[in-house]
């Protein structure tokens, strides 16, 4: 008998979860290499959290007007055609879903190590992702349960975290401006503050984690819209303040280029003792941001499973119709980066690739207007065209610099989608599944 759906409590977890991991507690000593201003600090993360909110609109609207899980890959190949949704379902088995999995894992491992020298990070991380693994290949009670827990543990321990740091900081930095000073508007149309925007971005992945779950959430119609703009705002208002803590407790000289920032600000508020305790519980936080991609990616593979005969075994369900399967391989896609690739080129190579794949979901919602006017819509996007005009821009401006200033990252981030297409054409090409899907449900 089939288990009971997700509530929107836990798809807001997953949301939230999938949210605040690597890119809030790692990406400040990279921005800090290009940016010294307090207040273009945190207008990154107040810019990154509009566009992610902005986004959150958009999705909500498409996931109403087209309810299935798959995300991207559902939205793009009802709006487009079934090779524009293979080629996001490529990107999410390749790297979409993995490669950030691998990085809080790895995080988790650093921040750990961090605390106890002798321990490896990278068995650490690979000993995270392998029991993660095994509960959400069980049950959907045991993996929303588990979920649910360490969320709400995350975002109580971050709150902590901030109220002690203002509480026992005995030297609180002056140094750092706020406010907007000379020169910060400039800053802020700048080519750093673009490419530091990727990171931020980056960070704020995962905003539209539930759509990846609407076929297994209660009412989806009705409930998508809910969990994704309230998460979405809570993570904002969270990241904002953890990058304030941050600043205010810590010297920049201190963060510049280092990953662990929680652990240095930790340093300087509990000193060395304290700092390997809250080391060991930022560590845990990750627990949660690990879980809720292992959870929320192998949707994608399974949705790919029923569409397309060549790849049916993705679809395969244990007794509780979980997607046990693709679980376990994108797991092991996970452990694969994890063992042979370095943090900061995954972290821009995945960001820049992920970016293209929501651009161009965005743009759908200008398509799938159009295209199919009369489609019912139970949520739409308020003050549209305004929201999915603002992501675009902005999404598209940091995309344009990567490939500019990082021009390694994003042709590797572009490879991946030709090799997707190559993939699709030639497996048409060859007769290994139609075009046309005959198991995609009809939407309204």
């Amino acid at each position: 008998m089939p288990e009971i759906r997700f509530t929107p409590r836990t798809a807001m977890a997953v949301v939230v979860a999938n949210m605040i991991g690597t890119g809030v507690f790692t990406s400040l000593g990279y921005q800090l290499q290009d940016i010294q201003s307090g207040f273009v600090l945190l207008m990154l993360w107040v810019v990154g959290g509009v566009t992610a909110l902005c986004g959150a609109f958009t999705y909500a609207e498409l996931g109403s007007a087209l309810p299935r899980s798959g995300g991207e890959y559902n939205f793009l190949a009802e709006i487009y055609h079934p090779s524009a949704g293979f080629v996001s379902g490529w990107v999410s088995a390749t790297i979409g879903f993995a490669a950030p999995t691998a990085l809080a894992a790895i995080t988790f491992g650093k921040y750990l190590q961090a605390v106890f020298p002798d321990l490896s990070p990278t068995w650490l991380a690979c000993g995270l992702v392998i029991g993660l693994t095994a509960v959400h290949a069980s049950t959907r009670r045991n993996s929303g349960g588990m979920q649910r827990i360490f969320t709400a543990l995350k975002v109580f321990m971050i709150l902590v975290f901030c109220v002690l740091a203002w509480t026992l900081v005995t030297e609180p930095r002056t140094d750092v401006n706020f406010a907007p000073g000379p020169g910060d508007a400039t800053l802020m149309l700048s080519g750093g503050f673009a490419v530091a925007l990727i990171f931020v971005n980056y960070a704020y992945t995962g905003w539209n984690a539930a759509t990846y779950l609407t076929g297994e959430l209660v009412d989806p119609e009705r409930n998508l819209s809910t969990v994704l703009v309230r998460s979405t705002l809570v993570v904002m208002g969270l990241y904002v303040l953890l990058n304030f803590t941050f600043l205010y407790v810590a010297p920049m000289e201190s963060m510049v280029g280092q990953l662990e920032i929680g652990y240095i600000a930790a340093q300087y508020v509990f000193g060395e003792t304290g700092a390997r305790i809250m080391g060991v519980a930022l560590a845990t936080l990750l627990i949660s941001t690990v879980s809720a991609m292992i959870m929320a990616g192998p949707r994608v593979l399974q949705v790919i499973g029923q569409d397309f005969p060549a790849f049916r075994w993705l679809a395969r369900t244990n007794s509780h119709e979980v997607p046990d399967f693709a679980i376990v391989l994108q797991s092991l896609a996970t452990l694969v980066f994890i063992l042979t690739a370095s943090f900061e080129s995954i972290l821009v190579f995945a960001g820049f690739t992920l970016g293209v794949n929501t651009f161009f979901t965005v743009l759908g919602v200008f398509v799938l207007r159009w295209r199919r006017p009369d489609l019912k819509r139970p949520y739409r996007t308020p003050c549209y065209p305004l929201p999915p005009l603002v992501f675009l821009a902005i999404t598209g401006w940091t995309l344009a610099y990567i490939l500019r200033d990082r021009p390694e990252e994003g042709l590797m981030g572009l490879a991946i989608i030709t090799s997707g297409a190559l993939f699709y054409g030639l497996t048409v090409w060859f007769g290994r599944f139609p075009v046309e899907s005959t198991k995609r449900p009809k939407q309204r």
